[in-house]
Order: C-alpha cells, then structure tokens, then sequence
C-alpha cells in the first residue's frame, strides 16, 4: 500500500478580505449587470472570511488580455510549484533527484510545454521522469491525481511519485463578463498550489497514511454541470444551481458503493478530506451523509480561510489533517468536478 509522505500548499502573497472582493466585485458589475444588488448577498453566504490571490486585489480591475492573463499563470505556477515542491520534499526528507514520477494537475490555465516540463527543467530534476499533465478536471483534479499517484506507486514499489495541483481560478476572471454564473464565481473561486509526495512500498517509511483504493465516476448527460466555455477573451465559467440537487442525490449511494467493495461502511469513516465545492455543497454533504458532530469541520475552515481553488483545496485539507491531527481509523478523500464526476479516494490513516 503505497504511503502519503507529506503535503504542503502554499501561503499565496495577497490574502484578501472577501468584504474586499466584494465591493470590488459591484464596482465592476453595477453599471452593466442590473441584478447586481440583488446578488451581493452571495459574498456573505459563501461564508469565505479571506481569499488567496497571486496578485494584488487592483490586478483584476484592470484591463488584460487572455493572452496577459495565461502568461500570468505560467509564471506563477512555475513559481510557485517550486515553492511548495521544496516544501514537501523536506516535510519527507528525500531527495529531488530520487523522484521518478511527476503528476501536475491543473484546469486555469495553458502551457505547452505543459508546467511539468517546465518544473523539471527550472529545478533541474531527473531528466528521465515520467510526466502526466492532468488537465481539465476542475474540483475533482487533486483527489483524481492521489489516486493516479496510488496507481504509479502500487505498480512500481520504488516510486516516489510527486503530485502538484496548480490552480489560479483568478486569472481567468473575465472583466466584462457580466453574467450571473460569472457573478457567483467571482464571489467563491480563488488561487491554491499544492505538492505531495507519494512512495512505493520499498521505501523505508515510518508513515502513517496509506492509500487504500479510489473510484471515479462520470454521470451521464451531466455535461452541462460544471465547466468552461471557451471564449476569445478567456475562459468563460459554466456551473448549474443544482450542484447541491446532484449531489444530495447521489453521493451516499455512490460512497456506499465504493466502501461496500473494500468490505466498509460509511460508519467505518472516521476522517472526512472533502473539497468544499462551496456552503451550500457543504450543506448537501452534511444533509445527505447524515454524519454525527461537525465532521467536515477541516473542509469549513480551509474553505472559509482560502476560498475555493479547485483541484488544490482538497490537498489544503489533507495537509490539515496531517498538521493538526486525526482519528485512528479509515480516511475518505471526496471532490466532484466537471463531466459531471465524482473523485473518491480511500486512506487508512493511523497515528
């Protein structure tokens, strides 16, 4: 069973105030977007106290361009990847030269070569690495690539497989959009970078998570949930009110599902690493899962602290868990993304 080593994000330069993005927010819709008012409350009930942003609030008023924007993220996510790259490897004590796997998970942005490359090339990594870029499964990209990393460690015991999720949901805020799916994101996505490192079974290890098994799902006729539209000012966000409909819908018989395969129950689950989606995703969560005490507390925090960064928030929660403690017992790592899809990841977690 291959062994979750460490994970760290990263403290982004600009934590900014949600008030802030708020009033920022109606400044740039009030003149062109009449439901504007209207819609303010949604800042609040989000219940986001601070965002991450890699650049300062004033950035996102000015006028760009996609092609400024995406070269923004380039630059950003190379650097900040190393950041938070170097920040793993030490919480695991290895070697950069001993890593024989990258995974670099993303949706927010587009480079070719993809950061990957670039990552091995800035910090002069093994030459001879296994690359996968994961691109476009939005939420459910950072539980999609632990359980990719799972599958490259079970199949080579020697791997230490390094996983990184980039996602600066800012950068592609589109100035004069001025649609309500635009609106709602601007109150709830923000920027996250994460690294991990996973080992196979033949290292020497002392630690205490392991992977146990995951599950992906794809719904069908789901399309239009969750997702982009591609425009030539940038990428243009598509999400359906009945995200939380969806979800109160399916998840339990789906988690039941994937625990009753491992011979588990949803009572066996004493660590819940959930991506928060948003407050009432959190709420769907609770009412369908029926859970005692605050058990997506880690999840609310992270949430209310950083916003929404899609593919890396989940891996904030995880690093949550590992810095201030969990139960003995089985963990469950769960986000859903476009498609509409579900991401499923199952930990044994001992201290």
């Amino acid at each position: 069973m291959p062994s979750i080593a460490s994970v760290s994000g990263v403290s982004l330069p600009y934590k900014v105030k949600q008030q802030d993005v708020k009033a920022q927010a109606r400044a740039l819709f009030v003149e062109h977007f009449p439901q504007v008012d209207r819609l303010m409350p949604a800042f609040d009930n989000t219940e986001i106290v601070t965002r991450n942003f890699c650049k300062p609030i004033s950035y996102y008023a000015e006028p760009n361009t996609f092609e400024q924007r995406n070269n923004d993220y380039i630059e950003n996510a190379l650097q900040y990847s190393i950041q938070a790259i170097e920040a793993a490897l030490a919480k695991a004590d290895v070697s950069k030269d001993d890593i024989t796997d990258l995974i670099f998970v993303s949706t927010t942005g587009l480079a070719t070569p993809s950061i990957d490359a670039l990552i091995i090339n800035k910090m002069r990594l093994n030459p001879h690495i296994n690359r996968i870029p994961v691109w476009g499964l939005g939420c459910g990209g950072g539980v999609s690539g632990m359980a990719k990393a799972n599958t490259l460690a079970k199949a080579n015991p020697d791997a230490l497989v390094l996983l990184v999720a980039v996602e600066l949901c800012s950068l592609t805020l589109i100035k004069n959009d001025y649609s309500k799916s635009n609106f709602i994101g601007s109150s709830l996505f923000s920027d996250g970078i994460a690294a991990a490192i996973v080992k196979g079974d033949n290292h020497k290890t002392e630690e205490k998570i392991r992977v146990l098994a995951a599950s992906s799902k794809l719904y069908y006729d789901s399309l239009e949930v969750m997702g982009w539209d591609f425009k030539d000012t940038g990428f243009k966000v598509l999400f359906s009110k009945d995200i939380p409909t969806f979800i109160h819908e399916n998840i339990r018989g789906d988690i039941d599902a994937f625990l009753a395969k491992q011979n588990l129950e949803l009572k066996d689950i004493k660590n819940f690493v959930f991506h928060p989606g948003g407050k009432k995703v959190l709420d769907a969560y609770a009412d369908a899962l029926q859970v005692e005490d605050d058990f997506l507390h880690n999840t609310r925090q992270v949430m209310n602290e950083n916003g929404n960064m899609s593919s890396v928030t989940v891996l904030y929660v995880l690093e949550k868990f590992m810095e201030e403690g969990y139960e003995d017992g089985y963990g469950l790592m769960l986000a859903m993304g476009p498609g509409f899809s579900s991401e499923m990841v199952l930990l044994n977690m001992k201290n």
